[in-house]
């Protein structure tokens, strides 16, 4: 099995960076899902950022909402969190759309990125065939979007140092599963690498 990003690539392959829950529920002290851990990567994700935007790539801003009204059905496993309009659904600080025209928020209510939104169609729409895939949780909403970007026929690119979780061995574990069976675990240097 050859294991290395650049030998799958498609020629004239567009890549996207997508941030996944990059919000004050994480990563802000106050929020509901905080971990401090969450904070080691702000950096790296910041780097990603900004040479997604210094190259003029897509970027999409991936953002868990939960509606005020709906029991939702995520609850009957885990607390209740982001709820739109509040503190811990906003963006956290220094992150969300530009305001430029290569930047795009998805909203979502699951785990995956896919899951009921439009990004898939967004995607093809701007002719992406390779992701960029950041965030929080690596054994979760990250892995989710990994799944189903894989299973729609998406590269997967998934920075190491740039997701983690309260849970280190399942972060480990999830990329462990992504880098064999989904896509690549790379390190930053390479994500920064396939953006430029």
């Amino acid at each position: 099995m050859n294991t290395d990003w650049r030998s799958h690539l498609v020629t004239g392959a567009s890549t996207a960076l997508v941030l996944v829950d990059i919000q004050n529920s994480f990563f802000h002290p106050a929020g509901s899902n905080y971990y401090e851990a969450a904070t080691e990567i702000v950096p790296n994700l910041h780097r990603l950022l900004r040479r997604a935007r210094a190259s003029d790539r897509l970027v999409v801003h991936v953002s868990e909402q939960h509606r005020p009204d709906v029991e939702d059905f995520e609850y009957a496993k885990l607390p209740e969190h982001c709820i739109v309009g509040s503190h811990d659904a906003a963006f956290f600080k220094g992150f969300g759309p530009a305001g430029n025209s290569n930047e795009f928020l998805i909203d979502k209510r699951r785990m995956s990125a896919f899951f009921a939104t439009d990004l898939d169609l967004l995607l093809r729409e701007k002719s992406i065939s390779r992701l960029v895939i950041a965030g929080v949780k690596a054994n979760v909403c990250v892995r989710a979007t990994v799944q189903d970007a894989f299973s729609l026929g998406y590269r997967c690119l998934v920075p190491r140092q740039a997701v983690n979780s309260n849970r280190p061995h399942l972060a480990d574990a999830a990329l462990e599963d992504i880098d064999r069976y989904m896509g690549w675990a790379v390190t930053l240097a390479e994500a920064e690498d396939a953006l430029s």
